[in-house]
C-alpha cells in the first residue's frame, strides 16, 4: 500500500514539472506563410536571417524579426509543397517593411 501511494505521488509531481516545462505559444513550429499579408500579421516588419541587409535606395529596414527557421520557410530556396517564395529581392529579409 505505501509503494502504491510513493509511485502515485511521483507520477503526479512529475505531472507537474511537464506542465509547466510546456513550449510556449512563440515557441511553436514555423510555417510557411501564404503571402505578405498572413506573414506580416505575426511579424509587422518581416522576418529575416541572421546577418540580412535590406537593399534599398531609402532608409533600409532594420526592424525584423531574425529568425533562420521561419526565414527558411518563406524564402523560396529549395522549397517543399506549400511553401511560398516571400523574399522576391533575395536579400535575406522577407516582407520588410517599416
Amino acid at each position: 500500500m505505501r509503494l502504491k501511494k510513493l509511485i502515485i505521488a511521483t507520477l503526479a509531481g512529475t505531472a507537474v514539472v511537464l506542465s509547466s516545462t510546456a513550449v510556449p505559444a512563440s515557441a511553436a513550429a514555423p510555417k510557411s506563410y501564404k503571402n505578405c499579408t498572413e506573414l506580416n500579421k505575426v511579424y509587422p516588419h518581416g522576418v529575416g536571417r541572421a546577418g540580412a541587409r535590406d537593399k534599398t535606395s531609402g532608409k533600409p529596414v532594420t526592424n525584423f524579426r531574425v529568425n533562420n527557421t521561419v526565414y527558411s520557410y518563406n524564402d523560396g530556396g529549395a522549397r517543399h509543397w506549400g511553401e511560398y517564395d516571400l523574399d522576391r529581392d533575395n536579400d535575406g529579409i522577407a516582407c520588410e517593411k517599416r
